[in-house]
C-alpha cells in the first residue's frame, strides 16, 4: 500500500487534508459497533479490528453510521474483500437510509470492483442517472486498499492508494445539508473495513496553466 498524501489535486480544486477537520476517527470494536452503526440486510461484526460485513444476496447489506456528517465530506478507510469473496467494496456518503423502502435512497455511492464487471466508480441513488466508472482490472481479492472518496458541492472524487481514479461533476448535486449519512455496503460480498476517518473538506479553488515546453 502507498502512503496517503496531504494535498489532493483535483481539476480546479486543491484539498488540504491536514487542515480538513477530523469528524470521526474512532476504532470500531465489538463493544462499540452498535453505538456507531445500524445495520440492514446483512451481518456485521468486528474481527481483529476489521469492521466485517457479510451479505450473500444481491441487495444493499449496509452498516450505516448513526452520526450525521453534513457538508463537503471526505471518507477515508482501508478496505479489502475477505476471501473467497472477490468483489464489491462499497461505501456511501451524503446519504440517507429509508426504513420504509429498506434501501439507501439519496446518496453518493462508491465502489471498488463493482457493477458485476470489475469497475471502480461513483453513482448517485436513487435514479442512478449520474454514474461514472473506470476499469478496475488490477483488483486483487484479499488485498488491502487505502481509499479516499467524497465530494465538494457535487464534484465527486475517488482515490485508491493515493491515485486519483476519477473525478466527476454532478450537474444536480445532492443537498449535503439534508443527506448526511455515511455507510458501508456488502453487495453479494464479504468485506472488511478499518481505520475509518471522516473529514470536513478544507479546499481552495486553483487555476492552472501550462508552462511552455518548446
Amino acid at each position: 500500500m502507498s502512503e496517503l498524501v496531504d494535498r489532493l489535486q483535483l481539476t480546479e480544486k486543491e484539498i488540504d487534508v491536514g487542515r480538513s477537520p477530523v469528524l470521526f476517527s474512532d476504532n470500531i470494536t465489538c463493544e462499540n459497533i452498535d453505538l456507531f452503526f445500524e445495520t440492514h440486510n446483512s451481518q456485521w461484526s468486528v474481527e481483529d479490528g476489521w469492521l466485517t460485513g457479510l451479505n450473500p444476496d444481491e441487495s444493499a447489506g449496509m452498516a450505516v453510521m448513526k452520526q450525521d456528517f453534513p457538508g463537503n465530506i471526505m471518507l477515508e478507510f482501508e478496505g479489502r474483500t475477505k476471501l473467497p469473496s472477490t468483489h464489491d467494496i462499497n461505501f456511501m456518503w451524503n446519504g440517507e437510509w429509508s426504513d420504509e423502502l429498506n434501501i439507501c435512497r439519496n446518496a453518493y455511492i462508491g465502489s471498488i470492483c463493482g457493477w458485476h464487471n470489475q469497475l471502480a466508480g461513483i453513482e448517485k441513488s436513487p435514479d442512478y442517472k449520474f454514474r461514472v466508472t473506470v476499469p478496475n482490472n488490477n483488483f486483487e481479492p484479499g488485498r488491502t486498499y487505502k481509499v479516499r472518496a467524497g465530494s465538494i458541492d457535487g464534484t465527486c472524487f475517488l482515490l485508491i492508494d493515493s491515485m486519483l481514479v476519477l473525478e466527476a461533476n454532478d450537474p444536480e448535486p445532492l443537498n449535503n445539508k439534508i443527506y448526511t449519512k455515511i455507510g458501508f455496503t456488502a453487495w453479494s460480498s464479504h468485506i472488511q473495513i478499518r481505520n475509518i476517518i471522516i473529514r470536513r473538506i478544507n479546499w481552495k479553488p486553483v487555476e492552472k496553466i501550462y508552462i511552455p515546453e518548446f
